[in-house]
C-alpha cells in the first residue's frame, strides 16, 4: 500500500498482532505492577495500544510520560538529547519500562534509561516499536523487547511524525521525498 509522500511498512493487522506477542513476552518478564513510562511524542500510540495488551494479560502497569528531543523538524537526530518533560512517578525501588517508539543511535533509549536508574528505579527495561539497530548495527543501547526490525528509512505514522504530520496513520510507513514538505 502506498499514499501521497509513503510506503506502508507495517500495516494496522501485523502491528496489533505483534503486539500482542510482545505483551505476552513482557508479562512472562516483568512484575505484574510495573511503572511504564512513554517518550513522547512519538511513542504515544504504541505506548496506549501496548499498555492495553499488557492489561489484557493481568498486568496493572502505572502509567506516566517523559518528554525528550533529539530531531526537531528534521529527519536525523542531532544527536544531542534534551529532556524536555520528566516522568512525575516516583521510580524508587521499581520495575520500569520504559517505551519508545524507535531505536535509532541509541541516544534517547540510553540516556532515558541512565535518567531513570539515577532517579532509584530497581530496573529499567527498554520496548521500542522499531528497531534500526539491525540495520545499522551501531546504537549506543539495545532494546529488551522490539516489536519489528526497522529499515535504515525515515518512517512516520502510528505516533511518529515529520515536522509534525503523520501521526494519525494508523500504520507505519517509509517516508519518500514526496511526504517531505518544506
Amino acid at each position: 500500500m502506498t499514499g501521497p509522500g509513503f510506503r506502508v511498512l507495517y500495516d494496522e493487522r501485523m502491528i496489533q498482532g505483534r503486539l500482542n506477542a510482545l505483551a505476552d513476552d513482557i508479562a512472562r518478564a516483568m512484575a505484574p505492577d510495573l511503572i511504564a513510562i512513554a517518550i513522547l511524542k512519538g511513542s504515544f500510540i504504541f505506548a496506549a495500544d501496548l499498555i492495553r495488551a499488557l492489561h489484557a494479560r493481568g498486568l496493572s502497569p502505572h502509567v506516566d510520560f517523559m518528554t525528550l528531543s533529539s530531531y526537531g523538524t528534521a529527519t536525523q537526530s542531532s544527536g544531542t538529547v534534551t529532556l524536555l518533560r520528566d516522568a512525575e512517578i516516583d521510580v524508587r525501588g521499581q520495575q520500569v519500562l520504559l517505551l519508545d517508539d524507535i531505536l535509532d543511535s541509541g541516544r534517547t533509549l540510553a540516556f532515558a534509561s541512565r535518567h531513570l536508574a539515577d532517579k532509584g528505579a530497581a530496573t529499567v527495561k527498554t520496548c521500542v516499536l522499531l528497531d534500526k539497530y539491525a540495520a545499522k548495527g551501531n546504537a549506543l543501547a539495545k532494546a529488551d523487547f522490539a516489536a519489528f526490525a526497522c529499515p535504515d528509512d525515515f518512517v512516520v505514522g502510528y505516533g511518529m511524525d515529520y515536522a509534525h504530520m503523520y501521526r494519525e496513520l494508523p500504520f507505519v510507513a517509509v517516508l519518500d521525498q514526496k511526504g517531505v514538505r518544506d
